[in-house]
């Protein structure tokens, strides 16, 4: 995926096959975020930026892992994906039945890293909105929109494969993951929202 040009990953979202869907799309929601953050630290260095640098410097290394980890995950996705895929053409019997859940817990752990990623990505929207460079202050915005679709996005894939997740442990653990996710949005829309206020001021 890391390699393939952006029409024809849409053609391949847009076509009759399982994978890439979703989950992918949350992961490269993330990676945008994390690629948008990163140039807006590079572009809050030097002189005017002293006071912030060890931050800055800190952002852009860690930005720079986040959405190399994001593209991971959407390969990572679309591969459980076909997992589950796979394990629902077999032959009805409880064989089956074993496979279809174990794809399902499978499934469920790339979105739900991509949460993690996410929420840390609002977190660094929020260091670098009070220092960044004003002149890309609403890519910080936009970073912050990108982290909260990959949220969202993500929320809904680790929540559909719960249904069928028979290991009640297993679930209950995914259930604590996504008990953020609430908290992280509201982060997301408030960057927005000061951004909006600091430009239509």
């Amino acid at each position: 995926m890391r390699d393939t040009r952006i029409v024809d990953f849409l053609s391949q979202l847009a076509d009759h096959t399982p994978a890439p869907g979703g989950g992918a799309t949350a992961a490269l929601h993330a990676a945008q975020a994390a690629a948008l953050l990163g140039m807006v630290a590079r572009y809050s260095c030097g002189d005017k930026y002293v006071a912030h640098a060890e931050t800055v410097v800190g952002v852009i290394a860690e930005t720079d892992t986040l959405r190399t980890r994001a593209l991971r995950l959407a390969e990572e996705d679309a591969a459980a994906f076909t997992a589950v895929a796979d394990a629902y053409r077999m032959p009805k019997g409880d064989e089956r039945g074993a496979a279809i859940a174990a794809a399902l817990v499978g499934a469920a752990e790339p979105p739900a890293r991509v949460l993690e990623t996410a929420i840390r990505l609002v977190e660094l929207s929020e260091v670098l909105l009070p220092i960044g460079n004003r002149n890309v202050v609403t890519d910080v915005a936009a970073a912050a929109e990108a982290a909260r679709a990959a949220l969202t996005t993500a929320r809904v894939n680790v929540e559909v494969n719960l249904r069928g997740i028979r290991d009640e442990q297993a679930r209950e653990k995914l259930r604590i993951r996504l008990s953020g996710v609430d908290a992280a949005v509201a982060r997301a829309d408030w960057v927005t929202a000061e951004v909006r206020e600091e430009i239509n001021a």
